[in-house]
Formats: C-alpha cells, sequence, structure tokens
C-alpha cells in the first residue's frame, strides 16, 4: 500500500530501479537528456550532429584564411550559410546528398526545427563593402544555438532582441573588415550572456598569410578579465543541457588538430 502511494506521489517516470535504489529526478533527466556533437571544421564551418539532425553551416571554399584546411564536404540534412562569400557559402555546390541550403534572412521550419536568419551588416560600413551577414539561431538537442557567422558590427536593439540568450554560441573573433575585432567580440559576449562560447574566424595554421587578415584567438582571449576558458583537445565537443556552465565560459577549438585529422 505504501509503495503504491509513492509511485502516485513521485510519479512513474520519474523512478527507475539501478541494483535496488531509485534514481532522483535530476539523475533520471541527466540520463535522458538528448546529446549534441559539436565539430569544428575550419574558420566559421561547423557541424552540428545530434539523432534527429546533422546541421552545417558554413561549408567554405579553401583558400586565403582557409586555404590549410580541406573542404568541409560532410553529409548534412540542412545547410546554413551567412553570405555567399568563399569563406562562408562557397563550399555548397558540391555538398553529397542534396541538402536544404538556407542563405536569406527569416523564420523557417525543418523536420520540426524552428530556426531564424537575423540579417546584419557584414561589414562595418553598413553593409557597403560586403553585402549583408545572416546569424543562425535555432534549436537541437535542447539547446539554444546562434551562430554569428561574419557579424562584424555592434548589434542593432532589433537584431539583439531577436537573437535572446543562447545556451552556445559561435562568435568571429578574428577581425578584417567583415568580422568582429577581439574587442567587439567581447562586447556582443557581454552583451548576448551566453553559456558557452566557441570562438571562430580567426588565423590559423590553415591560412595563407599573405592572403588573410585575420589576428589569432588570443587576442581575443586576452581580455577575458577572468571569464574562464580552456583549450579543447580536438576539434570536436559533446554536451548535453545539463552540462552547460551556469555563467560564460569558452572553448577554442584545436586547429592543429584538425589538421593532422583530415591530412
Amino acid at each position: 500500500m505504501k509503495r503504491r502511494q509513492l509511485l502516485r506521489y513521485v510519479g512513474i517516470g520519474t523512478l527507475a530501479a539501478v541494483g535496488g535504489t531509485l534514481l532522483s529526478p535530476q539523475s533520471y533527466q541527466a540520463q535522458n537528456s538528448p546529446q549534441l556533437e559539436i565539430e569544428w571544421l575550419g574558420h566559421t564551418a561547423f557541424l552540428f550532429k545530434s539523432d534527429e539532425h546533422r546541421v552545417l553551416v558554413n561549408p567554405f571554399r579553401p583558400m586565403g584564411c582557409t586555404a590549410g584546411y580541406p573542404a568541409p564536404e560532410v553529409n548534412a540534412d540542412l545547410v546554413m550559410i551567412s553570405s555567399q562569400l568563399f569563406d562562408e557559402g562557397g563550399g555548397v555546390a558540391n555538398l553529397p546528398n542534396d541538402p536544404r541550403v538556407l542563405f536569406e534572412s527569416g523564420s523557417y521550419q525543418f523536420q520540426g526545427m524552428s530556426i531564424e536568419g537575423i540579417s546584419m551588416p557584414h561589414d562595418r560600413e553598413g553593409g557597403r563593402r560586403f553585402g549583408t551577414n545572416v546569424a543562425w539561431k535555432w534549436e537541437q538537442a535542447g539547446l539554444n544555438i546562434l551562430h554569428l557567422g561574419g557579424a562584424a558590427a555592434p548589434f542593432e536593439t532589433e537584431e539583439r532582441i531577436l537573437m535572446g540568450r543562447p545556451d552556445i554560441l559561435i562568435l568571429p573573433v578574428g577581425g578584417s573588415p567583415k568580422a568582429f575585432t577581439p574587442e567587439l567580440a567581447k562586447r556582443a559576449m557581454e552583451r548576448l550572456r551566453p553559456r558557452l562560447v566557441i570562438p571562430s574566424h580567426y588565423l590559423t595554421e590553415a591560412a595563407d598569410e599573405d592572403n588573410c587578415d585575420l589576428v589569432g584567438v588570443e587576442e581575443f582571449t586576452d581580455l577575458l578579465d577572468g571569464t574562464p576558458y580552456q583549450q579543447v583537445n580536438g576539434n570536436q565537443i559533446s554536451l548535453t543541457a545539463n552540462d552547460l556552465p551556469e555563467q560564460t565560459e569558452i572553448r577554442v577549438m584545436n586547429s592543429e588538430e584538425l589538421l593532422v585529422s583530415n591530412n
């Protein structure tokens, strides 16, 4: 009788027997949270993998700042590009599997996933030099993701409202005329207050330095003023919603490992 009362009170869905013990609701939730794998493919190209979707952002054509990276010709269900410049969307034509491709701002639905493309200038001259950048916002594996692509200028109020507060922020930090300088990247991070930041769009060993005007990621991390960051041992991380830190943390992917693993 007491056991039946206990089950009715707690709810059968929150109980699981493991070696004669009962899991707490928090433990049950942790064990059943969907997992997201984030793979950096160089520059601003990332592959986001979960049980339901494979989302590729900004497949590039190797040249200039991406000269030493292999083309990210990977399987994906959905591809989003921030612009049609070679370093952000130039690799779309050679992708396998005929994925759906999004390249304009707006609201979209894809296999139960809501996606928002947010338009902003691709330079600090109102878009007069490099046109429009599209930042992509979506939820995958229970995580709110914001990929800023080649954002270059401080946010307008409307853009900031559309972005919300992301769990995971892909943040360009390497400067040049068509992406945030380290200082502007830090300011954007402070405004958005994400829980996890992955820097992108910075100088790496892959660059043809005669044709790349980026600075290294250390010029961003040197500005952090105590915000914790770590160098990832590789070009992939896996996490669930329960793994997110309470306060902002930065994780820097390993570009050398990326080059070695693809040669």
